[in-house]
């Protein structure tokens, strides 16, 4: 009995080993299949901040068209303004089997409805302007609509739609598209407290979609949106994105843009050196060796010039970030104050000039008075005594204003607030002593007729 028991848990032993053993071998399989692909970033299909525009106001390696304004942070492809249209494009062909887009951006604007929406295209050719987002319709490639107008009343926007052209079909503006989209998911992406998060996937004929709602800084909370299966797209086209505005308005701001290229698993990358070839490498090799030299030269001259900072770290001869901001301060402190002394000059000025107005309408009242002789005064005379009554008002105010001016305001520095507030109150002072000047004209030229 014994040795039965013992045979029957001996095979149960060996049949849970062969179990567990099958189970990881399917597992390592599935594993190997749904193994992710090599990704590596093309800075040359890409834009980001902090420093994504020039100084001319232009996106390296990309353009810009229509109402599309770049900056250092962000594109702003349309202005919350009606009837707007604008988009950016990759300057060179991107011809990738398969490649990986994330995009960020911002959706923002005071209605409750927003319009039209933004468009992200590959795409042939450049669909610089026209009506389908802002971007040339009959397309030959794959746009990603983020639409939140609702055309055909249905209330199922705002709405992520992915449709395909082949260069022949006419965008269905009057129902939002849904007769051509191939893939769509309800999502609102306007007005989040964080930007949104789209990533594009093209791998092995597949299009997915994938969505950060933009309610958590996480920026990998990616949820699944949409796919699209057995998808063929052009082997070569442009990146670009695109927005329009219509009776109703929203910012449409892309803060980054970033393409990636992906290769299949077991196959070697492609590495950057590889695409280069050998003449631009010696070339860049050689400028670099020269670079080289002239920078070890300067340090040389500059060592000779200044042998008492031979011993300093090198940091020290260079301004720090508080040095700096404390420099860009008291700098800012200088101008006010000397904008403050000119208009202090302007306020003297002007104090000399009421006061000989209020003597000459003082005259002319006195001379009005005593050919008038003695009586009830009329309301000429009333209106007169009540106007020099307030320019005398006038005059006390402006003398307070004038010795009220901080002139020492760079030996016991202020407020930067402080001051600012009193430059903006000095100003509309002057400009307020000006118009009561031109007011005293009309009234003298009044009493000498």
């Amino acid at each position: 009995m014994a040795v039965c028991n013992a045979r029957v848990f001996i095979l149960s032993f060996l049949t849970a080993v062969i179990f567990h053993r099958s189970l990881a071998n399917v597992a390592a399989e599935g594993s190997t299949s749904e193994e992710s692909p090599h990704r590596r970033f093309e800075y040359k299909y890409s834009f980001k901040g902090p420093h994504l525009s020039q100084s001319d106001g232009s996106i390296p390696f990309w353009i810009h068209s229509g109402n599309a304004i770049p900056s250092a942070d962000q594109v702003r492809i349309t202005p919350s303004l009606r009837s707007q249209r604008g988009s950016v494009w990759t300057k060179n062909k991107v011809s990738f089997e398969h490649w990986e887009a994330e995009v960020t951006f911002r959706v923002s604007g005071r209605g409750r409805m927003g319009a039209d929406g933004l468009a992200l295209w590959f795409t042939s050719e450049q669909g610089l302007d026209g009506p389908v987002y802002g971007a040339a319709d009959t397309w030959n490639g794959i746009g990603v609509f983020f639409d939140s107008f609702d055309n055909d009343g249905k209330k199922n926007n705002p709405a992520i739609l992915v449709v395909g052209n082949n260069g022949n079909l006419v965008y269905d503006h009057q129902n939002d598209g849904n007769t051509q989209a191939l893939g769509t998911c309800l999502r609102d992406f306007r007005n989040k407290p964080y930007p949104i998060r789209a990533k594009i996937t093209y791998y092995r004929k597949t299009l997915t979609v994938f969505i950060n709602n933009g309610f958590t800084p996480d920026k990998e909370d990616y949820e699944f949106c949409t796919k699209v299966e057995n998808m063929i797209i052009p082997t070569e086209g442009f990146f670009g994105i695109s927005a329009a505005t219509g009776g109703l308005a929203d910012d449409h701001d892309v803060l980054s843009f970033l393409l990636f290229r992906l290769t299949e698993p077991g196959q070697q990358p492609p590495s950057v050196d590889s695409e280069i070839p050998k003449e631009q490498k010696d070339k860049y090799q050689e400028e670099f060796q020269n670079f080289q030299q002239e920078l070890d030269k300067k340090k040389e001259e500059f060592q000779k010039e200044h042998p008492n900072v031979q011993g300093e770290p090198i940091d020290d001869l260079y301004e720090s970030v508080n040095d700096r901001e404390i420099r860009q301060v008291f700098e800012g402190q200088n101008r006010i104050h000397l904008e403050i002394k000119q208009i202090n000059r302007q306020l003297a000025m002007i104090l000399d000039e009421q006061r000989r107005y209020v003597s000459v309408i003082t005259d002319e009242i006195a001379k009005k008075g005593t050919s008038a002789g003695s009586g009830q005064p009329d309301s000429a005379s009333q209106q007169l005594s009540s106007v020099i009554s307030t320019q005398q008002e006038l005059l006390r105010n402006l003398n307070e204003l004038r010795w009220d001016h901080p002139e020492n305001t760079r030996t016991k520095p202020l407020k930067l607030v402080k001051i600012f507030q009193m430059y903006l109150y000095h100003n509309i002072s002057v400009r307020n002593m000006h118009i009561a000047m031109d007011c005293n004209k009309c009234i003298i030229q009044t009493l000498n007729t």
